[in-house]
């Protein structure tokens, strides 16, 4: 099945490109509500895992012990942009833990903020493990390791038990068993799950549609309650979040995928844009909320530049756009 066009992206009166993709809407018991391409489509959960990975730190006392609350579960299920109030919070949870930022196997790049990038390379300082976008899921894996007295040196194998342990609460919420969640290795050294598109949609919708105060109802109302930890300034999900408080937790994942929980209607939403481009995301996704009713006139105002993105050359002139093409059965 050939993917349907989501978005195309048009230079004067032409397409010269267009980005193909699939997305489900579903409810928590796994029902496809609508869906555009292939539901089943097997899709590599990346950074869309992170909000599941999270939740063993609740149900095994190890967030209480360690004093995690909203903005630590908020930071720990997030896709970081390296921001000083990220990396200040991901320090001080390394210090409850009594580990130095060494611990984090996640390797080092330069932060995904910019302005933050440059003040760094000014400054002379070289990126560390706390300016990884993973930082905050490993220090939640970290935190579990000292929770249970398991060794924090090889936290990353497929066969350590803190692994395992997130592996069924990542099946738990998909939906399936852990044996049938194929695994790879993440960007970051983690072992990542590939899941069928319309289960992760569920898993999301998990979330939204989760009892209060359920650990999956907690970590709903951290990202809802944080949406800056859970990404960053500037950044889409952040934005979407801003804009539409309370009402939608969103996260982003690498290689053009996205998920939205929907807190009110108790629905999850899933999407992957085939080619791995970040640039259709938001075109896309905006499209998505608007054909779901969600968007206030005031949110559509702010987020109109990411709903039609203008096409800029290098002389900052608009020569085309970005546009959503697509209709939700």
């Amino acid at each position: 099945m050939e993917a349907p066009v989501l978005v195309e992206v048009t230079r004067g009166p032409r397409v010269e490109s267009r980005h193909r993709g699939q997305l489900v809407v579903a409810d928590d018991r796994g029902k496809v509500i609508r869906h555009l391409g292939n539901p089943d489509l097997p899709v590599c959960l990346r950074s869309l895992a992170k909000p599941f990975q999270v939740l063993p730190l609740l149900t095994t006392g190890a967030a209480d012990r360690f004093g995690f609350g909203p903005p630590e579960l908020a930071l720990m299920s997030g896709s970081l942009s390296g921001q000083d109030f990220q990396v200040e919070l991901t320090a001080s949870i390394l210090t409850r833990l009594h580990l130095k930022p060494e611990a984090l196997r996640c390797g080092s790049h330069p932060p995904l903020h910019r302005p933050t990038a440059k003040a760094l390379a000014q400054a002379g300082i070289t990126p560390g493990p706390l300016h990884h976008t993973c930082a905050g899921k490993h220090a939640a894996m970290l935190a579990l390791c000292v929770h249970h007295g398991w060794p924090v040196d090889d936290y990353l194998e497929f066969d350590h038990p803190v692994q395992k342990l997130i592996k069924e609460a990542v099946a738990g919420m998909v939906g399936l068993p852990p044996e049938d969640l194929p695994v790879a290795v993440d960007g970051c050294g983690a072992p990542v799950f590939y899941v069928p598109l319309k289960d992760i949609a569920r898993g999301f919708a998990r979330l939204a549609a989760s009892l209060p105060n359920s650990p999956e109802a907690k970590i709903l109302q951290a990202g809802l309650t944080h949406p800056r930890h859970l990404a960053g300034d500037g950044r889409l999900e952040t934005e979407i979040m801003q804009a539409l408080p309370g009402r939608v937790f969103a996260k982003t994942g690498a290689e053009g995928g996205f998920a939205l929980a929907l807190a009110r209607e108790g629905l999850g939403v899933a999407l992957k844009i085939e080619d791995g481009s970040s640039r259709a995301l938001g075109p896309a996704v905006m499209e998505v909320l608007h054909q779901l009713e969600l968007l206030t006139f005031e949110a559509q105002e702010t987020l109109a530049p990411l709903w039609r993105p203008g096409l800029l050359n290098h002389r900052k002139q608009k020569v085309g756009e970005l546009r959503p093409v697509f209709s939700l059965r």
